[in-house]
């Protein structure tokens, strides 16, 4: 079947999140790696390692969105897979906000209190809550799976045998999935939503204003902050609002896979965050810059010797042809 003009844009848009993302995620994910493996990791590098992991998990289960958005939205690899991707899916998405939250008291207190932060910074508490995070998403969606035992109907599906993936649910599911959709919205989405944005905006009152912090270290806490509030706001927002108009209307909303895809560009926005939080990030960022930059130039020197090779081998016969015709005479 011919996928719908919706499904060929978000198409696009979960190829180009997951060609520009999992580059970026596993460069982090490989400076992380290093930082964490040093005697006494800060908390803060752990949350961040951690964050690295729920966006890849997300990276690696887009494929399956990709082919979801190609079949036009109907599911062709059974109900198995559509649960297990789901739940991982929806997983990854919800402890990147706990997680953003825990990274933003981190910054906070190491600013607010920075005395009682470097005495109290401790490995385990990063430990505590990363796992805090992962527990808390991955119960909570586990309504994704649960939802497969409930009371299907079974008209969901077409001539050529493809249903929707979680989607189409019947009264009976509705009655389980919109109340536990309202809560992911308080409980995953609200409250750290509110506790990031408390952090941050005392974390840069703060640093603004001291006036010995250099002015590279205060744009950067900015960027980290903007880059924050964008991931709540426009990657995370419009897809926990459609969580809460669900739950009022008593329907699964049609625009809810448009919300799905602004999600995923969190993977995508991430490494800014990291970019930002963490000195082996940048310095492992930009020494890949420099090398792609390298790889840039040699490749269009090569190009330019190829493309002037012709002229000057053109150029080379001629001379050579006067030359003989002089000898000649």
């Amino acid at each position: 079947m011919a996928p719908s003009p919706r499904s060929l844009g978000l198409l696009f848009i979960y190829v180009l999140s997951f060609l520009f993302g999992l580059p970026a995620n596993l460069l982090a994910l490989r400076a992380f790696v290093g930082r964490v493996r040093q005697p006494h990791p800060a908390p803060i590098h752990i949350l961040l390692l951690s964050l690295t992991l729920a966006d890849l998990l997300l990276l690696l289960l887009l494929p399956f969105k990709v082919i979801e958005a190609a079949y036009d939205f109907r599911w062709p690899l059974g109900d198995t897979l559509c649960a297990l991707t789901g739940y991982g899916f929806y997983s990854g998405i919800y402890c990147s906000t706990w997680l953003l939250a825990g990274i933003s008291i981190e910054r906070y207190r190491s600013v607010a209190f920075p005395v009682q932060y470097k005495l109290s910074r401790r490995p385990l508490y990063g430990v505590i809550v990363a796992l805090v995070s992962w527990i808390m998403s991955f119960g909570h969606c586990s309504i994704v799976i649960i939802v497969q035992y409930l009371p299907t109907n079974t008209s969901t599906g077409n001539a050529e045998g493809l249903i929707s993936c979680y989607d189409n649910f019947t009264k009976e599911q509705l009655d389980v999935v919109l109340p536990v959709r309202l809560e992911l919205c308080l409980v995953l989405f609200f409250i750290p939503m509110v506790v990031t944005i408390f952090c941050y905006w005392r974390f840069v009152w703060i640093i603004l204003s001291q006036p010995h912090v250099e002015s590279r270290k205060r744009w950067r806490a900015v960027g980290l902050v903007v880059v924050t509030l964008f991931n709540f706001l426009v990657c995370f927002g419009p897809y926990n609002v459609s969580h809460v108009v669900g739950y009022f209307q008593k329907t699964s909303e049609s625009w809810r896979a448009c919300a799905v895809m602004l999600s995923t560009l969190n993977a995508c926005i991430d490494p800014l965050i990291f970019y930002f939080s963490s000195s082996a990030v940048r310095k492992a960022f930009d020494k890949k810059l420099r090398k792609l930059r390298s790889w840039g130039a040699s490749l269009l020197g090569f190009w330019r010797r190829r493309a002037g090779k012709p002229a000057a081998e053109r150029g080379h016969g001629s001379l050579g042809t006067a030359n003989g015709s002089f000898t000649g005479d």
